[in-house]
């Protein structure tokens, strides 16, 4: 999973499959120095790049009942990428669990 943006609110990332709608997920996002794991609903999936041998799909996240260690972590991460001289190129995530949960 790459993260392509995000915010206190939520993320856009691109995966190599699918996310099913409104599903609820378990995400672990490496920001900097620091690693959390929040909740995210599945706001939108649409394929975002189409080759003749994949297909990469971007989706919505919405974070849902983030704690306030997640939302400052996020926040701060958010505001050092602002300010930064040379922004890191990959903020690392991926979904936790092995599956979706509803």
């Amino acid at each position: 999973m790459t993260i392509l943006d995000i915010s206190v609110g939520g993320a856009q990332i691109e995966t190599a499959f699918a996310l099913q709608l409104d599903s609820i997920h378990d995400f672990r996002l490496t920001l900097g120095d620091c690693s959390v794991v929040v909740k995210g609903r599945v706001a939108h999936c649409h394929i975002g790049e189409l080759t003749d041998i994949s297909a990469f799909y971007r989706t919505g996240i919405e974070f849902v009942d983030l704690s306030d260690h997640a939302r400052n972590a996020i926040g701060d991460f958010v505001l050092a990428m602002k300010y930064a001289q040379s922004p890191p190129t990959v903020v690392d995530g991926e979904i936790a669990g092995d599956g979706p949960r509803r």
